[in-house]
């Protein structure tokens, strides 16, 4: 018998606006106690940070601190079928 886990979601997870564009903020821990954070952009890409976070919140502050450091664009991808 195999058991299914689901996926526990952080309730910080969000969309995020800036100058006309969006992201979603998925925040969800890793099974050891982390919490991972990826970023979906409009076109569907995903960014993930390499380590997790000690906190769903750590993971949130991180993600608002990236677009606010280097704008919400560096988190953006190209459109399918168009590569950079």
């Amino acid at each position: 018998m195999s058991e299914d886990y689901g996926v526990k979601y952080s309730a910080l997870c969000q969309t995020v606006e800036r100058d006309g564009k969006s992201v979603e903020l998925m925040i969800y821990e890793d099974g050891d106690g982390g919490w991972i954070l990826e970023v979906v952009d409009e076109n569907d890409n995903s960014t993930v940070w390499d380590e997790p976070f000690d906190s769903d919140q750590s993971a949130l502050d991180e993600a608002l601190e990236t677009i606010e450091a280097d704008g919400i664009e560096s988190l953006i991808g190209p459109p399918p079928g168009v590569s950079r």
